[in-house]
Formats: structure tokens, sequence, C-alpha cells
């Protein structure tokens, strides 16, 4: 989910007559073409109107006529792309409660996949990563009741409640015989979106795990604390760790890119309408001084995480090490639709990198590819498909890429993609895969670089 404010462009006066004027013959000719689109619709509608009669009068038992109406609604939604859908009342209440990084329930960011719900990736220290919940398990049912049928929305609305409350969730893991049943304890989720640690004495680790509306103070916060621990003049750099993180609020994506950022583009949406279609750009002040910067992503890391790192990719400010990134290239609006009738999302509008690409259904590819040594008793669940297999995605502009894997060890001295980033920043000489040409990379430090 993310979230954007319009800007409404204006034309001259002059402009719209001149186009007004040129086009007017061609105009005829659409006004008659949009009244037939239109009585088309018309007869569409009444199509609606006499199958909801019929149900109301018919149905075995007497339906809900609200509920009717909101299933209509969300199946035309859901038609759309896996990221449009409509929220109720009280959804719309939760997702605000959520984006400002505090709400009650599980910890788990999910997707709708083939009518079941698909873990994404579960939020560190909550009570799915604590219960073992992988990303890629595929959740059958809540409590007794089948996932099967149910909006995404309703089973996030489902594993959500009061503290302390438990829910019975049954989980289908690939590499599994049978199916895993785990009961977990419903807590108060504060989402901490930004963690950070010294690593080798001389290096700040930042893992950013979402996109909140706390994540850029947090991040500027901690920049400045490990700064002031480690010494400007012994700190070596910031490796920023963006692994499984499914993404959040577009306008944090933008802050977060500018406190590495003095100039330049960062990201741009383009949508149908030209209120859709925006540039955003940094602002002098890279709060690292120019130190040296490496990105980690992997198969786990989307929308906004990917926004940030195409950023700093396209500007040269940072070296980018891991694995292709998930490849949500769309941005989702929020349309709150009046007092007590919740609110829609929907895809408005697909995202640029400052070079002009997009990474719908594609990714964004490292500089330096790193495959991590993944347990045999995981090897088959460790990757993830990507947007590119997610049922009704929006088409990629190309060819369209699989997903790539998502694993990060839980001991710090497993993690190669870690190791490479802190061997960087060292100046040792590594030899590595560069994706983009195939060939050997040896690579030294980095230098200090800022956006063009």
């Amino acid at each position: 989910m993310m979230r954007k404010t319009s800007l409404v462009l204006l034309s001259a006066a002059t402009g719209a007559a001149v186009m007004l004027f040129v086009t007017q013959p061609r105009a005829v000719l659409m006004g008659s073409s949009a009244r037939a689109a239109t009585s088309d619709t018309y007869r569409q509608l009444n199509l609606f109107g006499d199958v909801f009669e019929r149900v109301r009068s018919d149905y075995v038992e007497k339906p809900d006529d609200s509920k009717l109406v909101e299933s209509a609604i969300s199946g035309m939604l859901t038609g759309l792309d896996p990221h449009s859908s409509y929220m109720d009342a009280k959804s719309f209440k939760d997702m605000q409660v959520q984006t400002r990084g505090e709400f009650g329930g599980l910890g788990i960011e999910v997707t709708m996949e083939d009518g079941l719900i698909k873990v994404v990736s579960p939020i560190d220290d909550t009570p799915a990563s604590k219960a073992g919940i992988m990303s890629n398990d595929i959740i059958t049912n809540l409590d007794d009741e089948a996932v099967q049928g149910l909006t995404l929305n309703q089973a996030v609305e489902k594993m959500r409640g009061p503290v302390n409350t438990k829910i019975r969730l049954k989980i289908i893991r690939k590499g599994q015989d049978n199916p895993i049943d785990v009961t977990l304890v419903r807590d108060n989720i504060r989402v901490r979106s930004v963690r950070a640690r010294v690593e080798s004495d001389d290096i700040a680790y930042i893992r950013i795990t979402t996109f909140n509306e706390q994540t850029t103070e947090g991040l500027k916060r901690e920049i400045g604390a490990l700064t002031t621990q480690i010494g400007a003049d012994k700190l070596k750099g910031f490796i920023i760790d963006m692994r499984n993180n499914p993404g959040g609020l577009l306008e944090e994506a933008v802050t977060v890119s500018d406190t590495f950022l003095e100039r330049g583009e960062i990201v741009s949406t383009r949508g149908r309408n030209a209120e859709e279609t925006q540039r955003r750009t940094a602002h002098a002040g890279d709060l690292t001084k120019g130190k040296p910067l490496i990105v980690l992503i992997n198969g786990g890391s989307a929308s906004a995480s990917e926004i940030v790192a195409g950023a700093l990719q396209d500007h040269k400010r940072a070296t980018l090490v891991g694995t292709r990134s998930f490849g949500k290239g769309s941005v989702q609006t929020i349309i709150p639709l009046g007092s007590g009738n919740g609110a829609l999302r929907l895809t408005t509008a697909r995202y640029f990198t400052p070079s002009g690409k997009s990474i719908q259904a594609k990714g964004i590819v490292p500089d330096i590819e790193v495959l991590q040594d993944v347990p045999d008793e995981l090897k088959s669940r460790t990757d993830t498909k990507g947007e590119a297999s997610l049922r009704g995605h929006l088409k990629s502009e190309g060819d369209e890429k699989t997903g790539s894997q998502s694993y990060v060890p839980p001991d710090a001295k497993d993690d190669k993609a870690l190791k490479m980033a802190a061997d960087l920043l060292h100046g040792v000489k590594v030899n590595a895969t560069a994706p983009a040409t195939g060939d050997k990379a040896a690579i030294d430090k980095p230098a200090n670089k800022v956006a063009n």
C-alpha cells in the first residue's frame, strides 16, 4: 500500500483553446463513441440491478443488502489487479492506524494468491516472527474458518483483534507433507520500522523493516546516534538493509531517499490523468556527509523499498548487494468514500526510477548478486516468485522477471550479503558476479558519491 498526494495541473487558457480548435472534428466523433460506450455501460448496470434483485428475492436465505453491495464492489476492484481493493469503514480505520506504526494483531505482511493468503514476510519481533512464520507460507484457515472465499481485507481483519486474544492458523509450507497448525497470541504491534547497530566497530548498520509515518525520523535519529557512537572520522560507511521489507508509504520512500541525496530526481509517477504524473526531487543535505553506502535487497524487498533502492542506484550513491527485488512498480491511492463508507485502495499510477526505468514485474537488479547458503530443510521455500507471479498483475513494459531468493540467515555470521557489504566498506578486494554484465568484478572501496 502506498499513499500519495495529488497535484492538480491547470492548463493555460490559450493552450486549451488551441487544442480544442485543432481537434474539434475528432472530438465530435469521440463524443459519438463515448455516448455509445455510455449506453452500453448503462445496459450492464441494468444487468447488475436485475441480478441484485433476483438474489434478494430468490436466494435460499435472506441476504444482507449492504453485504451484497460490498461484495460486488470488492469483486470489481480485485478484478483490476492484486493491489486494488475496497476497505469498509473498520478496515479503513485499521489501515490508518497501521500506517501510524501501531496496531493490534500478529505482525505479518500478507497478499492474496489464488484465493488463499500468502505470507510476504513477518515483521521482526512480533508474534508471527517468533512463531516461525515464513515468507511464502500459505494460510488456509483462520481458527476454524477457511480463507477461501474471503477477501484480503476480510482475512486481515480476522487476524487483527484485541491484545492477548488467540488465533489458530493452518499453514501449508512447501516441503512439508502435512499442514502446520500454529496458535498465536495477538499483541500490540508497535512497528519499529528502523533498527540499528554497530557492525565491525566502524560500520553503521541500519535495518528498515517497513515504511510508515515514523520511518524517516527513525532513520535520521539512528544516523546521528551511530555517527556519534562510532566517531565521524572512524566511520567507514553505512549498510542499509531493506531485505524482506514489503514497502509502505510513498512519501516515506521519498524522504528516506532524500536523506542520502544532495539533488536530483528520486522517483516519478505516471498515471492515466495529469494529476497522477509527478516528479519528486531531492533537497540539499546528505545526512551521512557522503560516506560510502551499501544497500541490501532481496526477493522480499518490494514497493517503497524498490523506490529507495532504484533512486540510490541510479544516482550511483549506493552499491546494491543481494538478489533481485520483488518488482511491485505501482502506486495505490487511498480514496475515502465519505463518513461510514470506507475507502478505495486504487492503483492510479506506475512509478519509475530516476533513469526512467519501470520495475513493474521486473524488480531492481543489484550491482553485486550474493546468494545465501540455505539449509537443506529450507531450500524448497526460500525463493519469492515476485510481482510477475501474481494473477492479474499490471503487465511490464518489456520482459517480465520471476522472483529471487529471499532467505536471510538468522545469524549474522552466516550472512554472506552482510559480509560482502562489510568487505566493500573496509576496502577488501572481492570477486563477485556482476549481474548487469555477467563478468567478474574486482570491487575496491567505493568512492564517496553524491547524486548527479
